[in-house]
């Protein structure tokens, strides 16, 4: 397959799958004004399960017996706590979080 015939073959898939995502909902839960009950309680925990759970992912792997002993993860993690608390914002709390992350272990913490 040429690489036209690649992009276009791209475009249909990620075309589809916005499609499906749009119709999906209608499908399951029809047209009615009411949003299930499930729905709503998906709605309010899942937020802080993902936070959770990339607040693991991220320090999975960090050992406070060599290198830096954490610091910089530890600094990093403090930044997104007082910012969210501040703001209320996910994306600002997690992009504060990345710049202080990286600038720590590209600049301080060499």
């Amino acid at each position: 397959m040429t690489e036209y015939g690649h992009a276009m073959l791209i475009i249909a898939v990620m075309g589809g799958a916005v499609l499906a995502t749009r119709i999906l909902p209608v499908l399951v839960f029809g047209r009615s004004d009411k949003v299930p009950e499930f729905i709503l309680y998906l709605g309010k925990v899942i937020p802080y399960t993902a936070m959770g759970l990339l607040i693991v992912y991220c320090l999975r792997d960090v050992s406070i017996l060599h290198g830096s002993h954490g610091l910089p993860e530890l600094i990093a993690l403090a930044a997104v706590t007082a910012s969210y608390l501040w703001k209320r914002n996910t994306i600002l709390s997690v992009i504060i979080g990345t710049v202080i992350y990286m600038f720590l272990v590209q600049v301080v913490f060499l």
